[in-house]
């Protein structure tokens, strides 16, 4: 499946569950671990836990099983490893502190070409 579906489906997913924020973020040429993250935020530590299990679900309703999950005990940041898509769940409070938006999104640096 190809990122962008991924990404879709899951956004999908978590405005179901009135996921607040939401954020979806090419990475390709800043990263090699994913093409697509998304990140959004829950108004609690139950919601953020909430919003992660129904990506997990969703992601394996579309038979891209996760290949991990790390933050589940704490729940206010957690993040869902689904390879070409890494989703971060995470408080408003945490994500104002971490700024992935501006770590990845438009204003990051691009990785340089090998030619160029």
């Amino acid at each position: 499946m190809k990122a962008e579906t991924l990404a879709r489906r899951v956004v999908d997913a978590l405005e179901e569950l009135k996921a607040l924020d939401v954020k979806v973020i090419d990475v390709r040429g800043q990263t090699s671990i994913t093409d697509v993250m998304v990140i959004a935020s829950g108004r609690s530590d139950r919601q953020v836990r909430a919003l992660a299990d129904k990506t997990v679900e969703t992601a394996k309703k579309l038979k891209v099983p996760p290949i991990g999950t790390e933050g589940e005990r704490e729940g206010e940041w957690i993040l869902v490893d689904l390879g070409d898509v890494i989703v971060h769940l995470m408080h408003p409070s945490a994500r104002a502190y971490y700024q992935l938006e501006k770590l990845w999104g438009e204003g990051a640096p691009k990785a340089k070409s090998k030619t160029g």
